[in-house]
């Protein structure tokens, strides 16, 4: 009886990441051509959105909690002007991330998701321990971090992978509510466990013990979306300008389909 009740509770585990072998995407559905390329190399099942909404709902549920430490180390390492200089270190966190993630994303393409996801979520939340030893070093680690806060991106090209393009659109959707979701009690419960234990440095030990979970989560339980082929054929392959280039969308307005020519333009100036 025991041994049947685990073999139930096994295959409910392998449906959720990515179904059965023989179909990759879940009992009753036939395998799409999208699927049938995204071979498991390591990790748990296939790949599948599950795996990205996992990796986004910890990271940003890490950094939910450290929304009331945050604000107190402002006005530790900025007494005045405080605000204007947290908005002049995201600006610069925004900008990094604006330039880099085009070649991350081109990086990605050719030698698959799973590392750069490991490094984006490693890179990004690298600063949340230092919170404990240095207010003004926390921040100046949150800037340099925007180089790599490109998790967002990966995500998005992991579920590409993983999903054909009729479901794609909705599998985009549950990241991004997954992402609303995370911060929804986070912050609270932050608040919460620094005023009954009176310190924030049980708030920051649980935002960095969430971050470590994540990196081991990534590291053996989400196998690389990528096919081997695809990898295989663009390792060493050059990485053009065009690719890498953050402004390639500004220079041809009519580079994204279906967007209106002054639309990226316009988000970009939303992001300076």
């Amino acid at each position: 009886m025991e041994k049947l009740r685990k073999s139930k509770t096994l295959k409910k585990l392998k449906t959720l990441f990515g179904g059965s072998k023989r179909t990759g995407r879940g009992p009753g559905r036939p395998r799409s051509p999208v699927s049938s390329r995204c071979d498991v190399v390591e990790g748990y099942g296939r790949p599948s959105v599950v795996h990205a909404t996992i990796v986004i709902f910890l990271e940003f549920f890490a950094w939910g909690l450290l929304t009331s430490p945050t604000i107190e180390a402002l006005k530790t390492a900025f007494p005045t002007g405080t605000f204007l200089k947290n908005g002049i270190i995201q600006g610069i966190k925004g900008l990094l991330s604006f330039l880099s993630a085009p070649l991350i994303g081109a990086l990605s393409d050719a030698w698959g998701r799973k590392s750069f996801l490991l490094l984006s979520v490693f890179m990004t939340c690298a600063p949340i321990p230092i919170l404990l030893f240095s207010p003004v070093a926390y921040f100046v680690a949150v800037a340099i971090s925007g180089v790599f806060a490109v998790t967002f991106s990966i995500v998005f090209a992991y579920v590409a992978d993983c999903t054909i393009e009729d479901d794609r659109s909705s599998a985009y959707g549950l990241v991004s509510a997954t992402f609303a979701a995370s911060l929804v009690i986070s912050p609270a419960l932050g608040t919460w466990i620094e005023d009954h234990t009176h310190g924030q440095a049980q708030v920051i030990l649980l935002a960095t013990m969430i971050t470590i979970f994540n990196l081991v989560f990534i590291v053996f339980m989400v196998p690389e979306s990528l096919p081997e082929k695809s990898r295989k054929a663009s390792w060493g392959a050059p990485i053009t300008w065009e690719q890498a280039d953050p402004f390639c969308g500004i220079h041809n307005p009519y580079y994204l389909p279906l967007v209106p020519p002054p639309l990226p333009l316009t988000a970009f100036l939303l992001i300076l």
